[in-house]
């Protein structure tokens, strides 16, 4: 297993979370979940930037008992609940109170793809495996009850690694975010950031 360094609690703390939406993609997801190592390279990601951005969970800086995890300093994870279904990983940004949040929305699997497969129930590798939010949380073991955890606390059971995975600038695409059509003009915003060409990107690839 290619191991890399931990991202910090200094890489979450920046006030642009548009920036470090762009800075995920290459960066690898990590979870230590059930005594079970799975992991995969960010291929997209959307940020949402509360209190302006009407996409977001958190706008109108709306706290509920959902949200005020995402008014949690920079660094933690924020889980929920999608249709009564899915549980979508998104990670919280920016100093305490500013509810940023970013949607990892699909991960190039890496370690642990036999354990992907079981939780997934699939009997052999397909690109669905990780592909689409809700999808990767189950490969990854992500449940909401563990919304808030720490991403780079020595017992963290998930965190995001630098492997020194760098893609060029022309190919990593950027477009409006999936599924917030009702948002009036912050539907348009062009917030999602995704690895053109890449197989694992849940929609719209290029």
């Amino acid at each position: 297993m290619n191991t890399g360094k931990r991202l910090t609690s200094s890489f979450y703390q920046s006030t642009a979370v548009v920036d470090i939406c762009r800075q995920l993609i290459g960066k690898v997801l990590v979870s230590h979940i059930d005594g079970l190592l799975t992991s995969g390279i960010i291929v997209e990601a959307e940020a949402y930037r509360a209190p302006e951005d009407r996409a977001s969970h958190a706008y109108g800086n709306r706290r509920t008992r959902r949200t005020e995890v995402m008014f949690s300093k920079g660094g933690v994870a924020y889980i929920y609940i999608c249709y009564g279904i899915h549980h979508l990983f998104n990670v919280v940004t920016g100093p305490k109170d500013l509810a940023h949040a970013i949607l990892i929305r699909a991960l190039e699997p890496i370690d642990g793809i036999d354990i992907m497969l079981e939780r997934r129930k699939m009997k052999k590798m397909d690109f669905k495996i990780t592909r689409g939010p809700g999808a990767l949380s189950v490969a990854l073991g992500f449940r909401s009850t563990m919304s808030g955890q720490s991403l780079f606390s020595d017992t963290s059971s998930f965190y995001i690694e630098d492997r020194k995975i760098n893609y060029p600038d022309d190919v990593i695409a950027m477009g409006p975010r999936i599924g917030v059509e009702s948002s009036g003009e912050s539907a348009a915003w062009p917030w999602r950031y995704y690895v053109r060409n890449n197989p694992y990107v849940s929609a719209k690839r290029t």
